[in-house]
């Protein structure tokens, strides 16, 4: 729309699809057309759409208990749901995981489970279709559940011809027909997805964890003080929801067998974990009002803390950048983030055709033993780098950013090119690594 911006290597290899984007960049099209299209509705807009979705979801995950058990247990399912402190954490972030849990609710409303009368084979095969174009995993958690309504069905052959074939290839060739015109030729994203994160397990390159991550840490954390409820559902809950604990077994051990490992893959499994909280929350009858209220109070400061304080800086900073817009002195300034890749937004929170510059970090897909992206090399030597990158005085940045932990490093090149701390912005209370507690924006004496 703007004519500038930046595409990350997953573009250029065709790995992520437009569909999903697209929705983002209509609502950026309206806003220019209606010409309110400042950089602040910029921001909160796309998270605003993904609020209202989210909230829709969770109406309809209370809308299907309610359907198959009765008012009580929904609005246990539904307390569950609203309380927990990851969903809190990600339900309004544009991430494509939230977007694949979202639609595994809305298609899940549509299952032909056992006892409900809503169930509808074409619209929730349409739905689960929709999710695999926007993140191909979308379809781990539907297989043991999609086996399942075939085993149970009289009509196979009608399911398959009449369902999934029509169904799959309108997705299908619907997402083909966007990639085709954003990318300029036939890309089949979904394929480049599964042999660059299974085939190739090329993901490993972002940080690779032990096999029993997911049960020893990964479920534990996104469940936090609803496990011990999730346990006690699964043994109470009636034999026709086995099919929803398959589904959480069998989606944590596919993503245990593959190395990088991420507290969002699973997200799409917490709404049927919640009809197990659900349901053990109704039955405690003496407990209910303790239950209750032990799990709002120990969810609602998780969900406070990393919903408004944890690791904000990245955001933060991002106002202070975008004041240079404003100045006349734009076309000048150049900002260079050195950080660890990826740690902050980048034009979408600046608006302004800036000069902007930040580490890079591509796996090598070539097959290089001996590759090092930009982010490690610079890393292993801070002080040389730059000294090396900016050789000559008119290649310097206006502005540079970065996390308090690298400032000692590189403190002699700072003062020798004549920098000053012009901002301190908080970003974590626990820094790890590479990652400090807070940012420093640094400016060139002009």
């Amino acid at each position: 729309i703007s004519n500038y911006g930046h595409l990350t290597w997953e573009w250029a290899n065709g790995l992520r699809g437009y569909s999903y984007p697209l929705i983002f960049a209509s609502i950026y099209k309206a806003l220019q057309l209606l010409a309110k299209d400042d950089v602040q509705l910029l921001i909160w807009v796309p998270r605003l759409a993904q609020a209202v979705l989210a909230a829709f979801a969770d109406v309809k995950l209370y809308s299907l208990v309610r359907h198959l058990e009765n008012a009580e247990t929904a609005k246990c399912v539904y307390f569950c749901q609203l309380c927990s402190w990851f969903t809190w954490y990600s339900c309004t972030r544009t991430l494509t995981n939230t977007m694949e849990t979202l639609l595994t609710i809305f298609a899940l409303s549509y299952y032909p489970i056992k006892g409900s009368k809503m169930g509808s084979s074409c619209k929730y095969l349409a739905l689960v279709a929709l999710a695999i174009v926007i993140r191909p995993t979308a379809i781990i958690p539907w297989i043991p559940l999609v086996f399942s309504h075939f085993l149970q069905e009289q009509k196979k052959a009608d399911l398959i011809l009449h369902n999934c074939i029509p169904v799959g290839l309108v997705t299908v060739g619907t997402s083909l027909i966007i990639d085709r015109v954003f990318f300029g030729e036939w890309v089949l994203v979904q394929l480049n997805f599964l042999k660059f994160n299974v085939l190739q397990n090329l993901g490993t390159f972002y940080g690779s964890h032990p096999w029993h991550w997911y049960f020893t840490q990964g479920l534990p954390v996104v469940l936090g003080t609803h496990l011990p409820f999730f346990i006690h559902g699964c043994v109470l809950a009636p034999k026709r929801y086995r099919t929803f604990l398959g589904a959480v077994i069998w989606t944590v051990l596919v993503y245990s067998t593959l190395s990088h490992k991420e507290f969002r893959f699973i997200y799409p499994i917490l709404p049927f974990c919640m009809v197990f909280c659900g349901y053990s929350l109704k039955h405690m009858k003496a407990w209910k009002k303790s239950a209750a209220s032990f799990l709002l109070l120990s969810n609602l400061l998780p969900a406070l803390y990393t919903g408004l304080i944890h690791q904000r800086g990245s955001l933060d900073v991002m106002s202070h950048i975008q004041q240079l817009c404003q100045n006349s002195s734009q076309s000048q300034a150049f900002v260079f983030m050195m950080m660890p890749c990826h740690s902050t937004p980048f034009y979408s929170h600046v608006h302004c055709p800036l000069k902007m510059r930040f580490l890079q970090c591509p796996p090598d897909l070539t097959g290089n033993e001996s590759y090092i992206d930009e982010a490690d090399v610079f890393y292993s030597n801070p002080l040389g780098w730059l000294n090396k990158e900016f050789y000559n005085d008119t290649l310097l940045p206006s502005h540079l950013i970065f996390f308090s932990v690298l400032e000692q490093e590189i403190s002699s090149f700072l003062a020798l090119r004549g920098y000053e701390k012009t901002a301190t912005v908080f970003h974590t209370h626990v820094p790890q690594g590479r990652v400090g507690s807070h940012i420093y924006v640094y400016r060139k004496k002009t």
